[in-house]
């Protein structure tokens, strides 16, 4: 069966829009004044607009702020860190986050309504020179972080006052007038200063300062800063310097020894330049100069104490009063006639004691002396060190010709180089002996005008060279170790550690060749001399003795030979001769017979 289709009839002028929402009930000519009354007192508003609000009420944690609209709008009090004196009444500037969120509150921010043109405010304000204030957020490295427009700014500590500020921590949380002195638009960097504030208020007062100013005019100031060339001084307004030499009549080290921070102390004017504006001051010129109040009494002569205060190669200085020094030269310091070092004899802060040798009131200058306080050595020279005694003393150092021997302290003698050694021959000191070596030393001469002694080394032997002389005979032949070649020649080595000298045509051996280093050979004396110490051998002329001995046996053969074939010859010529005679006296004879026999 079939069902009968349900039938809808619908309202013609039903709102669908309302669905859903609340019915307001209002007519049409109600609503139309309604939107007058709105569009005449409320303004029309967008999301993420800036426009300007009045403050209308505070408490510790928000800020309720009127901004023409249906409903007002909440703001947390911390936005106004910056701003203490927010008061009701006051007319700021607010961001729209939200018309109206899902509990139909207007939703504003402060913060972000500074952000937005925080940077458009900053650049204006470095322009105009204006004067700003910012919230001391933290403190960084090098100075304080401070909150201006919303933006973090820099504030150096240089140029958070006019004096150094040693703590940073006591301006965190405060807020301060500030003037912006540079912006880096790319790096979005902001540096603010307060000293610049300050600066300009005082650079009036330094004027007026300084035209009232006179040399030698004593004032009362403030130990602002001390460094290590002097201290600087607030003199009210105005700084000055004192330098570190003008801060006591005597050395000292560092000002701290003589001043300390914030201390008030009096000093005096020494110069100042109007231009500039540098102020010299002057703390030991309120006091007598230390060699004005100096005894009369002292004397050259007169033994003083004193405590070392500067050390130079040359000398050491004495502080014998604070702003009275002498000299100690490093000649006064000991008798030793080798100038040392003053760092071998004194050190900073010793206390010593010494003698006045010159002395300048005038000048201001006083030279001392210490060795005078113990007796000179030269004095007993003659008896401590009479001619031909035998000492030990100390090598102290070198020369070409020969070494010096410290006896004692003040005492030393030359040993020249010839004098070192009977036997052997020295180039150079330094191949005999080195400093500090003990030496037994004789002494050979004394000059005690001049403060010198002639010494000598080899003189505690005997002069080997007398036993020398009966050894190494010309023509004695001995055995011997080359320990040097040159072009001229050899050294030999000898017995009884003597030297010999071999010329380069004496080394050639038998079989042509020369001899060489450490070859061991023998060696004929062919030259001796004493007073030279000297000996000339010769490894060539053996060989050659040899030969010319075996050439002249040869020519002594030939020769006794040639006189035994003579005389041979000469008997067989008489033994000739007498036959020949003996037949012509026969024939004689028969002649004879034979004629008279007729």
């Amino acid at each position: 069966m079939a069902e009968k289709a349900l039938e809808l009839t619908g309202i013609a002028d039903f709102d669908w829009n309302s669905i859903g929402k609340k019915q307001d009930n209002y007519s049409a000519e109600e609503k139309e004044k309604l939107d007058q009354l709105y569009g005449e007192k409320l303004s029309t508003i967008t999301d993420l607009q800036i426009i300007e609000g009045v403050v209308v009420a505070k408490n510790n944690r928000e800020v309720v702020v009127n901004i023409g609209y249906k409903s007002d709008g909440v703001v947390p009090l911390s936005e106004f860190r910056y701003n203490p004196d927010l008061k009701i009444g006051d007319t700021i500037e607010v961001f729209v986050d939200q018309a109206e969120d899902l509990q139909g509150q207007l939703v504003l921010s402060h913060k972000k309504a500074r952000a937005g043109k925080s940077w458009d405010r900053v650049n204006e304000s470095l322009a105009k020179d204006e004067i700003i204030k910012g919230f001391v957020k933290c403190r960084t490295k090098g100075g304080l972080i401070v909150d201006v427009f919303g933006i973090e700014a820099f504030l150096p500590g240089s140029q958070i006052d006019v004096k150094p500020i040693r703590d940073y921590d006591v301006y965190v949380g405060k807020t301060m007038e500030f003037k912006v002195v540079k912006i880096n638009n790319e790096f979005k960097n902001v540096v603010v200063s307060h000293k610049a504030l300050i600066e300009a208020e005082l650079e009036s007062q330094k004027r007026d300062i300084i035209s009232k100013l006179e040399k030698g005019q004593v004032l009362e100031g403030t130990v602002k800063n001390i460094t290590s060339y002097g201290v600087f001084i607030d003199l009210g307004g105005v700084d000055g310097l004192i330098h570190i030499t003008d801060l006591s009549w005597g050395r000292i080290n560092h000002p701290e020894e003589i001043v300390k921070l914030d201390e008030k102390i009096q000093v005096v004017i020494l110069e100042f330049d109007d231009e500039k504006k540098r102020i010299a001051l002057g703390l030991k010129q309120l006091t007598p100069h230390p060699w004005e109040a100096l005894s009369a009494e002292v004397k050259v002569g007169d033994k003083l104490k004193g405590r070392v205060v500067v050390i130079n190669d040359y000398g050491a200085f004495i502080e014998i009063a604070p702003g009275v020094e002498g000299l100690v030269h490093v000649s006064e310091m000991s008798w030793s006639q080798h100038l040392r070092s003053a760092q071998e004899f004194v050190k900073i802060g010793d206390e010593i004691e010494a003698v006045i040798l010159t002395l300048d009131r005038e000048e201001r200058k006083m030279s001392l002396g210490m060795k005078q306080l113990t007796p000179d050595p030269w004095n007993m020279i003659m008896e401590k060190y009479s001619k031909h005694s035998k000492h030990t003393g100390t090598v102290r150092n070198f020369t070409n010709f020969g070494v010096f021997v410290e006896l004692e302290e003040g005492v030393d003698g030359l040993v020249h180089i010839s004098d070192l050694s009977w036997s052997k021959k020295i180039k150079h000191p330094s191949e005999f002996c080195k400093v500090g070596d003990k030496m037994e030393v004789v002494v050979l001469e004394i000059d005690g005008e001049n403060r010198r002694l002639s010494l000598g080394h080899k003189q505690i032997e005997e002069n080997p060279w007398d036993v020398f002389e009966t050894v190494f005979t010309v023509d004695s032949i001995h055995k011997g170790t080359v320990t040097s070649v040159n072009d001229k020649g050899a050294l030999v080595g000898l017995t009884y550690g003597v030297e010999g000298f071999c010329p380069a045509r004496h080394l050639v051996k038998a079989d042509g060749t020369s001899l060489k280093n450490e070859e061991v050979a023998d060696f004929k004396v062919i030259e001796f001399s004493k007073d030279a110490k000297r000996i000339v051998v010769s490894h060539a002329r053996l060989h050659e003795e040899v030969k010319e001995e075996a050439r002249k046996t040869e020519k002594a053969t030939k020769k006794a030979d040639f006189e035994d074939s003579k005389k041979a010859v000469k008997k067989v010529k008489d033994s000739q001769e007498k036959t020949t005679l003996g037949d012509y006296s026969a024939l004689s004879d028969l002649k004879d017979k034979l004629d008279g026999k007729k």
